[in-house]
């Protein structure tokens, strides 16, 4: 789907509409969990709105983040937080939960999966030895 002559993901999943349901939905879950929700600050407008403006540019929307916050430097802006593996796993389920939850259709739904699943990954920070809680 990245080929000049195909639709973006963006396009092909309908655009802001489906983005803003997507982080919706991934918030939903968040405020529910109790590993990530302290994480974020009790207020979480800012938080949707940043990562509803960062997903729509990376799967080829407008590239309003860019111009607001500049970089994405993911890893550094979430270097503050300790995210182990089982942070990483509680963000991905929840994540990959609203991608179903949308319905997000093929190709688009593998390429989203597949960039969550790397960009998750990359964000561990806090490695704990085999065995330990």
């Amino acid at each position: 789907m990245n080929s000049d002559a195909e639709m973006s993901v963006y396009e092909f999943v309908g655009g802001a509409e489906t983005f803003r349901k997507l982080v919706n939905e991934f918030y939903r879950r968040v405020e529910a969990d109790d590993t990530l929700r302290a994480m974020f600050p009790d207020d979480l407008a800012a938080g949707k709105e940043f990562q509803f403006l960062f997903l729509s540019q990376y799967f080829g929307g407008p590239t309003t983040y860019i111009e607001q916050r500049g970089h994405p430097r993911l890893r550094m802006r979430h270097m503050p937080f300790a995210i182990d593996e089982a942070a990483r796993d509680a963000w991905l389920r929840h994540m990959l939960a609203a991608i179903d939850v949308v319905q997000i259709e093929e190709p688009a739904r593998s390429a989203m999966r597949e960039y969550f699943e790397r960009a998750s990954e990359a964000m561990i920070n806090t490695y704990r030895p085999s065995g330990s809680a």
